[in-house]
């Protein structure tokens, strides 16, 4: 039920992924590739930061600005910078490692889009790196293995939140398949299995941190959806700074309305007012309650006509 895959999927979302990127700012309900956007923002910020002051003789003003904005591990440190659990979230500093998150951001994070929606990705993405960031300084203050290790240790990285949409996306669509290189078509609830198990034997090693975290993530995004399902959302406090954020910077162009000054019959006349009263009718409220119904019925449970204003929604 929960699983089966909508039957018409956005257009918009399977365009260009370039355009949609290069718009990313331009367009409502485009939370995916806003997240994406804003890593590659910060990555080739901090790459341009770090190659010039390090030419210039200030490497160490470079690792010192860092480490303010990584995620630490010391209760001491956190208090001292508590933006950290938001800021890590958008740090890269190896290409391999940019690469590999936003490429399964943005195949796990298509399925959240088509399912729950633009907002709830963006609650997955942000939700999913504070409880991984919490769970890795809980891990590393609680467990004897890191106690010497606390003080030393910061964290950066999207995996926490890509987890969480990861994670999500199995949960929701867990029959969806993705064809794989060797592998041939496979689950994504499969893929999603193998890479937490993969996370938790390697949450003793080189990178120990990062890989807590995406623990954390993958858990957040498991309750979320199950959540959901039981009618609560964890990220209705984010959504709202969201809304906010997105009415306070996004440009209002006015809908103008023209009408043909000719001599043609009434049932010409009043044929355009009709089609612009329909389509003003297909609200962010409206699509939202649809999507909570997909959430709690599936898809099929959808009326004919919610299909239909699904569909129409879609192609805007």
């Amino acid at each position: 039920m929960f699983g089966k895959k909508i039957e018409r999927v956005s257009t918009d979302m399977y365009s260009s992924f370039w355009d949609n990127l290069k718009n990313a700012f331009n367009r409502r309900d485009n939370s995916l590739y806003k997240l994406i956007a804003l890593n590659l923002l910060a990555f080739f910020v901090l790459l341009i930061a770090r190659v010039f002051l390090t030419l210039s003789g200030f490497g160490d003003v470079y690792t010192l600005a860092l480490r303010g904005i990584m995620m630490p591990a010391s209760l001491s440190t956190l208090a001292a910078q508590p933006w950290s659990p938001f800021t890590y979230l958008f740090l890269h500093e190896g290409l391999f490692h940019i690469l590999f998150n936003l490429l399964f951001l943005y195949y796990f994070g298509l399925l959240v889009h088509q399912y729950l929606g633009s907002r709830r990705l963006t609650n997955l993405y942000l939700l999913g790196g504070l409880f991984g960031a919490g769970f890795y300084v809980l891990v590393y203050n609680l467990a004897p293995y890191f106690m010497d290790k606390v003080d030393s240790s910061m964290m950066l990285g999207a995996s926490a939140g890509v987890f969480a949409v990861v994670v999500g996306a199995a949960t929701v669509a867990p029959q969806t398949t993705f064809f794989l290189f060797l592998l041939g078509p496979v689950k994504i609830v499969y893929i999603a299995a193998f890479y937490v198990l993969l996370s938790f034997a390697n949450s003793i090693g080189a990178n120990a941190g990062g890989e807590i975290a995406h623990l954390g993530g993958a858990m957040l995004g498991y309750g979320y959806v199950v959540l959901l399902r039981k009618g609560w959302d964890l990220g209705m406090p984010i959504q709202k700074v969201g809304l906010f954020f997105e009415n306070l910077f996004s440009r209002r162009v006015p809908k103008v309305s023209f009408r043909r000054a000719t001599s043609t019959s009434s049932r010409t006349t009043n044929a355009a007012p009709t089609k612009t009263v329909q389509k003003e009718t297909l609200s962010q409220e409206e699509v939202d309650k649809i999507l909570d119904k997909i959430a709690e019925k599936g898809y099929e449970g959808l009326t004919k006509e919610e299909k239909r204003k699904l569909f129409e929604y879609s192609k805007k």
